[in-house]
């Protein structure tokens, strides 16, 4: 007999004492219920100190996730996109959290990725965890603990997350429950960039855009940005559980990359929105940004409003059709979100007004969100309401932030989420 009628003869006796298997278990679809994304750290010997990156070498960081909708199971996303150095995790795991540090009472889950409790993520790669068997509760708050090698830094963050997170003594803390241990405190998300479950059928919403999506200003640690806002419009008002994904960063910008306010919006759409399981809707809001730091004077060290380009109406409306061709790409629908009242000065308004005028009337976006109706005060049309300014001119205060959540289309964005 030949080598390959012998190697058929052993596959087909193998084959005959293994045991009949059941019939195959469709993968789960999963949707994501919770995102961030990341922004590079500045690399500086002596950065600022609001730059300054937490010490997490052999440590354990805590975060806190707050998720839009309910699952049986958890998937987690771990991200070392902008990384130089490998990103090392030695234990992760995922419990509910009492938001300051400590777990609450029940199941500590252990999150493993290819069935092991360790990941290294070359510089740039990403990967997914293995389901977690922990029920996802909606707007309960989750914990997700990282343990982290022996010399890992934090290469990229999302340094403007509204709320504390916690970073342990050193060692192994990634089941620990008490908070005792987690005596250092961090505003940066960091690594963890998607929570997901199996999906419920409904679809996720992405709203992206610079600091007024991200919520800045907002009263800290108390989830008034306006995707949270909107998502809990949403369900008091009855309709299906909507998870809205806040993929927003502070000082972005749609056209230029900064040292400080991440990848350019153009550039980080598909990663940041279109590719999150289970989108089908985006609401985008960003350009201010673009028009402002043109003229913010030059710093030096650090200069995060650099590259300091002038704009015109045109450079924008162009970027934003290259966001709307990415969006229906890839089979979403995208609403266009008019710029908010900055105060700016004549010049710079008359551009802003511009662009909005495209917004509202160009035919580019499936449909349309007027923040800056909802907002500005109808007797300074080029400023904020004053009950809804948060004292800086640009930023709205908590009552504007909701403001702009009841201004979104509830009943065109359900009709769109429910028959794609």
């Amino acid at each position: 007999m030949n080598i390959p009628a012998l190697l058929f003869a052993a596959i087909l006796a193998f084959a005959t004492v293994l045991p009949a298997s059941g019939p195959a278990q469709a993968a789960p679809v999963w949707q994501a219920i919770w995102t961030t994304p990341l922004q590079s750290v500045p690399d500086l010997a002596n950065p600022p100190g609001l730059y300054a990156k937490p010490e997490v070498a052999g440590r354990t960081v805590r975060q806190i996730l707050y998720p839009d909708l309910d699952g049986r199971e958890a998937r987690l996303h771990l991200s070392n996109r902008y990384g130089s150095q490998p990103l090392v995790v030695e234990r992760a795991t995922l419990a509910r959290s009492d938001g300051a540090g400590g777990l609450t009472a029940g199941k500590i889950a252990a999150v493993t990725f290819g069935g092991r409790a360790g990941l290294t993520l070359p510089p740039g790669a990403e990967a997914d965890s293995d389901p977690i068997a922990l029920p996802v509760v909606r707007d309960r708050a989750l914990a997700v603990s990282l343990t982290l090698g022996p010399r890992q830094t934090m290469q990229a963050w999302h340094r403007i997350a509204n709320r504390v997170n916690f970073i342990s003594i050193p060692g192994d803390h990634a089941a620990t429950a008490s908070a005792a241990d987690f005596r250092g405190r961090t505003t940066h998300y960091a690594w963890i960039t998607q929570l997901s479950v199996p999906s419920t059928g409904t679809g996720s919403l992405v709203a992206i855009g610079d600091s007024i999506t991200d919520g800045l200003r907002s009263t800290f640690g108390a989830r008034h940005s306006w995707p949270e806002d909107l998502a809990r419009r949403a369900a008091a008002e009855g309709l299906p559980p909507l998870a809205v994904l806040n993929a927003g960063i502070s000082g972005n910008r749609l056209l230029s990359d900064s040292p400080c306010y991440g990848e350019r919006l153009i550039g980080r759409f598909d990663h940041d929105a279109a590719m999150l399981p289970g989108v089908r809707a985006v609401i985008l809001l960003i350009g201010i940004n673009d028009i402002d730091f043109a003229a913010t004077p030059p710093r030096r060290d650090l200069d995060c409003d650099a590259p300091h380009t002038q704009v015109a109406a045109n450079d924008l409306i162009d970027g934003y059709k290259r966001v709307i061709e990415d969006a229906h790409r890839r089979g979403l629908r995208i609403f266009g979100g008019t710029l908010t009242p900055a105060a700016l000065p004549p010049a710079r308004e008359a551009l802003r007004e511009s662009v909005n005028q495209w917004i509202r009337h160009g035919g580019g976006f499936d449909g349309v969100v007027d923040f800056d109706a909802a907002l500005r005060d109808p007797r300074h049309p080029a400023r904020l309401l004053p009950a809804y300014n948060s004292g800086d001119g640009i930023h709205p205060s908590d009552a504007g932030y909701a403001a702009m959540a009841k201004a979104v289309p509830l009943t065109r964005l359900r009709d769109i989420l429910s028959h794609p």
